[in-house]
């Protein structure tokens, strides 16, 4: 069985190298000196765009969406992103290699996640019906294997099997802190919004070798899409109101904020503004944090900038933390004097 040695996150410009990778997206296209192949492959790593020019190009017919190449390449600067330039590809046979090689996945196993969500759902949430509700959607089958096959995002945040999860439960645990906060918030349903909020990703994203829109995803969006899988469970749900279920239709239908950013509403409730900022907060820190996860090849010291982020439209920076001793010293806290004086009837 084939084995690979370089990974994406360690490719440095100026490198030469050959290794296998998959292919996610592929295009023909044409310049003043011929056609040539505009491809993005990837590991369990990462993702990196690749050209073939001509004359080489012209010696694929097709390059598929999922097929496994090994190639060898040159990893170069362009406009502040690295891409390969590939100097030589051949088609691998999926029988001959580890697919675990070239899918990446959630750094906790998503089973794990899926029953860390569950736990975490079920210590907070009080309301029988909301209860009930939310382990009837989650723990039918189907959803439940979507849920932990599923990423959270195509290419920007959480883009890989079990960020869909990952996600789903930190802003889970956003809105729990949040709660802590600000009393006047009902806690239980935003929970459960905050629980149910993504499930429309599911369908909307293809999972496995390619993560890409569904036909599905391109027509109606997750969040419509979350609404239709969740209105039948409503509608056998016991003990809710049609007022309750009203607010948390909102919550999920406005959880984008804005309607540039693909919010069919705007929140208009304390639960949907938490929920719209929570989602937002925890995705805007995974696309930082997986920007910032390659340091690049100078790299001496803490800190360091990212490549050019386009989808935030910034360089992205990661400086010195401030130093934590081993052993902090508590102090203890200062005794209240007792008043000896009698008090007054």
């Amino acid at each position: 069985m084939k084995q690979k040695k370089y990974y994406i996150k360690d490719i440095r410009q100026g490198q030469h190298f050959e290794d296998m990778f998959i292919v996610i997206q592929s295009r023909l296209e044409y310049a003043k000196n011929g056609p040539y192949w505009q491809l993005t492959l990837q590991d369990k790593t990462g993702s990196i765009q690749a050209r073939i020019w001509s004359p080489l190009s012209q010696s694929f017919e097709k390059i598929k969406p999922g097929q496994i190449v090994e190639i060898r390449a040159v990893a170069q600067s362009f406009r502040d992103q690295l891409q390969l330039n590939i100097e030589s590809l051949e088609f691998v046979s999926t029988s001959d290699i580890n697919m675990t090689f070239f899918l990446p996945v959630s750094e906790i196993p998503p089973e794990d996640l899926y029953r860390k969500l569950m736990d975490f759902l079920r210590a907070r949430v009080a309301f029988p019906p909301w209860t009930r509700l939310y382990k009837s959607i989650l723990g039918q089958e189907e959803i439940r294997t979507a849920l932990i096959s599923s990423p959270g995002g195509k290419s920007i945040h959480h883009a890989y099997i079990g960020g869909l999860l990952e996600h789903t439960l930190s802003v889970c645990r956003l809105c729990d802190s949040i709660g802590e906060l600000y009393p006047v918030l009902d806690k239980d349903i935003l929970l459960v919004a905050a629980a149910l909020h993504d499930l429309g990703k599911s369908k909307e994203l293809t999972c496995g070798i390619s993560r890409d829109y569904s036909d599905q995803g391109k027509l109606f969006g997750h969040i419509f899409l979350g609404l239709e899988m969740i209105e039948p469970f409503l509608r056998r749900a016991k003990n809710l109101s049609p007022e309750i279920i009203m607010h948390l239709k909102h919550i999920i239908l406005s959880h984008h904020g804005e309607l540039e950013f693909g919010s069919p509403k705007r929140p208009k409730t304390h639960e949907a503004f938490v929920l719209h900022y929570a989602d937002n907060l925890d995705a805007k820190l995974n696309a930082l944090d997986q920007a910032l996860k390659n340091p690049p090849e100078d790299y001496e010291g803490e800190d360091y900038w990212s490549e050019y982020h386009r989808p935030m439209n910034r360089y992205l920076y990661k400086p010195v933390k401030t130093p934590r001793p081993e052993t902090q010293k508590i102090r203890p806290a200062k005794k209240e004097k007792s008043c000896l004086l009698p008090l007054k009837a």
